[in-house]
């Protein structure tokens, strides 16, 4: 059933806990307020996604096995983003596997996206294009003749437009039907008659170790890490862990642990109890043995001690806003 929602954000944890078709986290990487808005719309068999955060962030997401999103940047001015170590500019599109994947944007970034099944993939590209499409073994980049994408990004734009003014219309099937019609043989031609942006050999082992990394940090998420034992479970030397980091996620394998380690302090300060847990605690679970040190970098990032954090009342579950409109499978 054909419906759409428009969702603000000032949480980044509820923010990506309403992402769709993917597992999500993110983490900005500048201090300031952080603000997001999202629109989705489902269409008879496509989702849509349009996003736009205050915030350069890190994005760390695995998309969920049985859909097949692209995605690409929706204004023509933003920075480049990198994506699994690889440039994406403007006029660009994302074709994702189901490999964990880190985006990093530099500055505010406003994005789109659009997802069928991995099914649905398929016929289109066979009724549309004459040859099956399937999820590709790793992430693609391309690069689709420049008027092809510009009218993916217009009738995108157009639907995100209706979702916000006139929601109840794009509520009808007939409409939904009809903007499906015109946006999938747009999509199709994307794919199928876009320039590769090739990756290389090098890029794919540096992506291996990423992955690795990620695997150690899921396993260890209660202790810190130090660069020699990452480098051990990782199998790459310092050098070559920093430049993986650096072409990945804009910066050094050091300064990424102790960022993922400040916002999950920061998540545990918002959720606790005044009245039975210190600030103490919570910096020590999480790795920080200097407080006062702590506490100037998490002003520093976040703009406020972490005893204002932890003053507040405890924060609600922080799960994504009510589904009702969208009771579909994430699968």
């Amino acid at each position: 059933m054909p419906a759409s929602r428009v969702l603000t954000f000032t949480d980044p944890q509820a923010y990506q806990a309403a992402i769709r078709a993917a597992q999500v986290e993110i983490l900005p990487t500048a201090k300031g307020d952080f603000r997001a808005e999202l629109t989705q719309i489902n269409l008879h068999r496509l989702w849509m996604q349009r996003g736009r955060e205050s915030l350069p962030r890190i994005y760390l997401a695995t998309v969920n096995k049985g859909r097949a999103p692209i995605g690409f940047l929706t204004d023509a001015g933003q920075p480049a983003i990198q994506h699994c170590g690889m440039h994406v500019s403007p006029g660009d599109i994302i074709i994702n596997d189901l490999q964990p994947m880190h985006r990093r944007s530099h500055a505010p970034c406003s994005w789109g996206s659009i997802s069928l099944t991995s099914e649905d993939l398929a016929a289109f590209g066979e009724s549309i294009a004459g040859r099956e499409l399937t999820v590709p073994a790793i992430t693609k980049v391309v690069r689709p003749a420049p008027m092809l994408m510009a009218r993916l990004l217009t009738l995108h734009e157009a639907v995100e437009h209706l979702a916000k003014v006139t929601p109840d219309i794009l509520a009808r099937p007939e409409v939904a039907h009809a903007l499906e019609q015109e946006l999938l043989p747009v999509m199709i031609r994307c794919l199928t008659e876009a320039e590769p942006i090739e990756d290389h050999a090098g890029g794919r082992r540096h992506a291996a170790i990423i992955a690795r990394l990620e695997e150690l940090l899921a396993a260890n998420h209660d202790r810190p890490l130090y660069l020699a034992e990452i480098c051990a479970a990782t199998g790459a030397s310092e050098r070559t862990l920093r430049a993986c980091c650096q072409a990945h996620l804009g910066m050094g394998p050091v300064h990424y642990l102790w960022l993922r380690r400040m916002h999950l302090a920061r998540l545990a300060l918002g959720r606790a109890d005044a009245m039975t847990t210190t600030v103490t605690q919570i910096a020590t679970d999480h790795g920080f043995w200097e407080l006062g040190r702590f506490a100037v970098e998490y002003r520093n990032l976040f703009g406020e001690l972490p005893s204002a954090t932890l003053r507040r009342p405890p924060s609600e579950p922080r799960t994504a806003p009510d589904q009702s409109p969208f009771e579909l499978p994430l699968s």
